[in-house]
């Protein structure tokens, strides 16, 4: 029911949980966020890079423009899933993270948040296929992003599309989530 007052559990927000699934472009990532918003217990906002550049102006840039441009929406992007968590929503991220600085500044921002980092994994030659297949994404972007998206990083959990479906995935992360909840003696971290 709608109101014109602030609903008082809202009063004095918390904090949402982020859920980050970091893979190539054409991993799975999108279609395992839409099978976690399915079967999770509690409802989860699926934030996607791709769908965030999209809002972008379509001014043509320099080079040299074009870089601080997309390094200001991916800074952006951050924000905008730290500020949605913030105030108690849970959110599923689906993005690359490609270069050092995008994991540092996403730990700066998601301190203190109940932060869950996935990797979804797949063959090279199955991101390469599906590429050919989609059509609607630049040929070679995954084999370009395939050496170093899960450089450096650490997981709390690790999944595989080549290996298994998209639902398969989803039920492995839910079932992780759960076994890990907040206040169990697993308890998860938080990102600071």
């Amino acid at each position: 029911m709608l109101s014109d007052d602030l609903h008082p559990d809202l009063t004095e927000p918390g904090k949402g949980q982020i859920v980050i699934l970091n893979g190539t472009s054409s991993s799975g990532k999108s279609s395992i966020a839409v099978e976690l918003q399915a079967i999770l217990d509690h409802p989860y906002h699926h934030f996607a890079i791709d769908r965030f550049r999209s809002m972008g102006a379509g001014k043509a840039m320099s080079d040299a423009e074009f870089a601080i441009y997309f390094q200001r929406t991916i800074l952006g992007f951050h924000r905008a899933v730290a500020g949605f968590a913030s105030v108690g929503n849970n959110v599923i991220v689906d993005y690359v993270l490609g270069e050092r600085w995008r994991l540092a500044d996403c730990r700066q921002v998601f301190a203190g948040f109940d932060l869950v980092f996935v990797g979804v994994h797949c063959p090279l030659e199955e991101l390469e296929r599906r590429e050919r297949e989609r059509g609607n994404r630049g040929i070679g972007r995954a084999a370009t992003q395939f050496p170093i998206v899960h450089a450096e990083m650490s997981y709390d959990i690790e999944v595989d599309t080549g290996t298994a479906s998209p639902r398969e995935c989803a039920e492995a992360i839910k079932s992780w989530l759960i076994d890990h909840e907040v206040g169990s003696s697993t308890r998860r971290r938080t990102c600071n």
